[in-house]
């Protein structure tokens, strides 16, 4: 059983693997009392003055305590991450990695000017909104009880939220940075006048994606180059003959043709 949950578990993109389990690791040390919420909330004042830099990145990694709510979350992460990098950004990790950035330096922006403290809830909303608004045409069924198009799914979600009694702030941020994005990315380079204003780094690609094979790369059959042993075989055996000091049987002079000299 371990051996088919660790196959299973390899089997997910890598990008959502590394996600989700960090999510699910920060969530388990601040359980089990390693650490503790003050340790990885967002705040300026810290990140800024103390340098406790690494903030700027657990403030996306913990959901809450243990329970519905985290997951809930958990469930739309992993599933709506995974199916963006098993979709439209199949074998395009690098750009999905951007987006990542994208979207976190956004939000980090806009939580310098609001009083957020965890912003991983937005992180996900946003996914939601950008699947949703690449696949308008599926149907969605929310726990039995409304069926609706995909495209309405964020805005489901900050009413399911709103009544829970949460703040739908989070939800808003994740909607705003989302469509950012696919305006960006999906809208504007296709208008008249329009150009595609983010270009994944180089760098990212470097190191996310693998290099492509050169397309004008055509190798020569074998038959063009003599097999794989004719020639390279004889031509060897050639060298070797001359190289101790024999002369190879068809450079030899005739007897007759001594006899007559």
């Amino acid at each position: 059983m371990a051996q088919s949950f660790t196959q299973e578990y390899l089997q997910i993109p890598a990008v959502t693997r590394a996600y989700t389990t960090a999510c699910v690791l920060t969530t388990a040390a601040v359980q089990l009392e390693f650490i503790t919420p003050f340790q990885l909330y967002f705040n300026p004042d810290l990140i800024f003055k103390r340098y406790q830099l690494w903030r700027l990145i657990t403030n996306f990694l913990f959901f809450g305590p243990l329970g519905f709510s985290f997951l809930f979350n958990m469930i739309f992460l992993y599933r709506y991450c995974r199916m963006l990098e098993e979709g439209s950004f199949r074998g395009r990790t690098a750009d999905f990695v951007f987006m990542f950035l994208f979207g976190g330096v956004l939000m980090t922006l806009f939580g310098l000017f609001a009083s957020l403290f965890f912003l991983g809830q937005a992180f996900t909303i946003m996914l939601v909104y950008v699947w949703s608004r690449r696949n308008p045409y599926v149907r969605m069924n929310f726990f039995g009880l409304l069926n609706f198009q995909a495209p309405f799914l964020p805005w489901v979600l900050m009413g399911f939220s709103l009544l829970l009694g949460n703040s739908i702030v989070i939800d808003l941020l994740g909607i705003g940075v989302g469509h950012i994005y696919f305006f960006l990315e999906d809208v504007f380079p296709n208008q008249p006048g329009g150009k595609k204003l983010l270009v994944t780094p180089g760098i990212l690609k470097a190191i996310f994606d693998a290099p492509e094979e050169d397309p004008n790369y055509n190798p020569l059959p074998e038959e063009q180059l003599g097999g794989p042993t004719q020639g390279a075989g004889e031509e060897g055996e050639q060298r070797a003959d001359n190289a101790g000091g024999q002369e190879h049987p068809q450079d030899q002079p005739d007897q007759n043709e001594q006899q007559q000299r």
